[in-house]
C-alpha cells in the first residue's frame, strides 16, 4: 500500500458514521413486517411466558427420602416347609425398606443339605468326563456346586460319559420350580412409601401424608387416583397399572418401578404442590423364553445338630423387585419481571435494594424500605463499598 492510502485509512478512523433509514410506501412489505413482528412477540409471550413459564425461576435439584413399610401375611403347606406363616420378616428383603425392596413370592426349596460327596449335576460342560483323570481333585466345577474330587461316575458301559463327583453341600439344589406361585396372596399385601422431598434453591418441603392428627388415617384408607395423600398401595394393584399379572409375574419374578413425580409451582399455595406417580415394568416381560428373564435369588438357613455337624436349607427365592424412582422440579416467580414489568416495581424494588447517596460532608444517607437513615464515612473505600447494597 502507498503513502496515500495509509494516509487515507488512519484519517477515515476518526469518521463518524450515522444510520440511514429508508421508508419503503409498500403496504405488501409493511404486512409481511408487521407479521415477523407479531409472530415473534406471539412466541415470546405464548410458548416463552405462557406455556414454559419463562418468567420463573426453577429448581431441579429435588433433595429426596424414601421409608416403605409392608403388611401382610401368608399360609402355606410344603413338603419341604411343612405348614407355615409368612409375615413380612420372612417376605420382605431387606427388612428396612428404602426406595427399593424386593418382595418373595415364590421358592424352591431343598431342605438338609450337609457337607459331603455327591455326583455333579448333569448337563454342566465341565462336569462331564470319560475316566478319572478328567475330573482333577481338588478343581471347582465351572459354573458348577462344588470341587471335583477325582472320581469319574458312570452308571453304564465302560465308553459311555460319566458326571464327576464332587464335594459339596448335598444333595444339590432342586430344579423343580412350582407351577403356581407359593405366595400367590401376596397380591393383597399393602406397602406403606413415605416420600419426603426438598427444593433447597426455595426452601420449600413437602410429604406424600396428608396432614392430619387422625391416628386411624393411615389404617384405612388406600391410594386412588383422586387421593394423592394416602401413599398406601396394594402390591396387586402397582403391578396391574405397569400393564403386568401378578400371578404370571410372581411365578418367575420381575422388576416394577414407582415414579413420583413432583412438578410445583411455588407461585400457587403450597397445597396445590402434589406428587404424581406412575408404574411401569423394567425388566423384559416380552422375553419369556429368555434364560434371563424374571427375577431371583438364593439365600440359605444354618443349623447345627446334636452331633456339632452344620446343615442348612437352601432357598431359590423368585419374587418381584420394587424400585422407587423420585424427581421434580420447583418453580417460583422470578425477579426480573416483579422488579420491572410490574405496575409496582418501584415498590418492590425499594423493598430488595438499599439505595446508597452521598454528601460533601461524607455521610451518606440510606433509603431502607421508605425510611431515610444517615451513616458517616471515614474513608472514601467504604463510600465506594456502601454503593448498591443488596439485602
Amino acid at each position: 500500500m502507498g503513502q496515500v492510502a495509509w494516509k487515507g485509512l488512519f484519517l477515515s478512523l476518526f469518521d463518524y458514521k450515522t444510520e440511514k433509514y429508508v421508508i419503503a410506501k409498500n403496504k405488501k412489505v409493511g404486512i409481511l413486517f408487521r407479521i415477523v413482528q407479531l409472530s415473534i412477540l406471539a412466541y415470546l409471550v405464548g410458548w416463552v411466558f405462557v406455556v414454559k413459564k419463562g418468567y420463573q425461576d426453577t429448581d431441579t435439584s429435588v433433595q429426596s427420602s424414601v421409608i416403605t413399610k409392608l403388611k401382610g401375611v401368608a399360609y402355606t403347606n410344603t413338603t419341604e416347609l411343612g405348614e407355615r406363616l409368612w409375615d413380612v420378616v420372612d417376605y420382605v428383603i431387606p427388612p428396612q425398606g428404602e426406595n427399593v425392596f424386593f418382595v418373595v413370592t415364590n421358592l424352591i426349596v431343598t431342605p438338609n443339605q450337609r457337607m459331603s460327596t455327591c455326583s455333579e449335576n448333569y448337563g454342566i460342560p465341565d462336569a462331564v468326563c470319560f475316566k478319572n483323570i478328567d475330573c482333577p481333585k481338588g478343581e471347582p466345577v465351572i459354573a458348577g456346586h462344588g470341587v471335583k474330587t477325582g472320581r469319574c461316575l458312570k452308571t453304564g458301559e465302560v465308553n459311555t460319559t460319566g458326571i464327576c463327583e464332587i464335594f459339596a453341600w448335598c444333595p444339590l439344589e432342586k430344579r423343580k420350580r412350582p407351577k403356581t406361585p407359593l405366595l400367590g396372596k401376596a397380591e393383597n399385601f399393602t406397602v406403606y412409601i413415605k416420600n419426603s422431598v426438598r427444593f433447597p434453591k426455595f426452601n420449600f418441603s413437602k410429604t406424600n401424608i396428608l396432614d392430619t392428627d387422625n391416628n386411624s388415617f393411615l389404617k384405612t384408607c388406600r391410594f386412588s387416583a383422586e387421593d394423592h395423600y394416602c401413599p398406601i398401595f396394594r402390591l396387586g394393584s402397582i403391578v396391574s397399572w405397569s400393564g403386568s399379572d401378578f400371578q404370571e409375574m410372581a411365578l418367575e419374578g420381575g422388576v416394577i418401578g414407582i415414579q413420583i413425580e413432583w412438578n410445583c409451582d411455588l407461585d400457587r399455595d403450597t397445597s396445590e404442590c402434589h406428587p404424581y406417580y406412575s408404574f411401569t415394568r423394567l425388566d423384559n416381560k416380552f422375553s419369556e423364553k429368555s434364560v434371563s428373564s424374571g427375577y431371583n435369588f438364593r439365600f440359605a438357613k444354618y443349623y447345627r445338630d446334636a452331633d456339632g455337624a452344620d446343615y442348612r436349607t437352601l432357598i431359590k427365592a423368585y419374587g418381584i423387585r420394587f424400585d422407587i424412582l423420585v424427581n421434580g422440579k420447583g418453580a417460583f416467580f422470578c425477579d426480573l419481571v416483579l422488579l420491572y414489568f410490574m405496575k409496582k416495581s418501584n415498590f418492590y424494588r425499594n423493598k430488595k435494594f438499599e439505595e446508597v447517596k452521598t454528601s460533601s460532608n461524607k455521610t451518606t444517607k440510606v433509603k431502607v424500605n421508605g425510611q431515610k437513615k444517615s451513616q458517616s464515612l471515614d474513608t472514601l473505600d467504604q463510600l465506594k463499598h456502601l454503593q448498591s447494597i443488596e439485602t
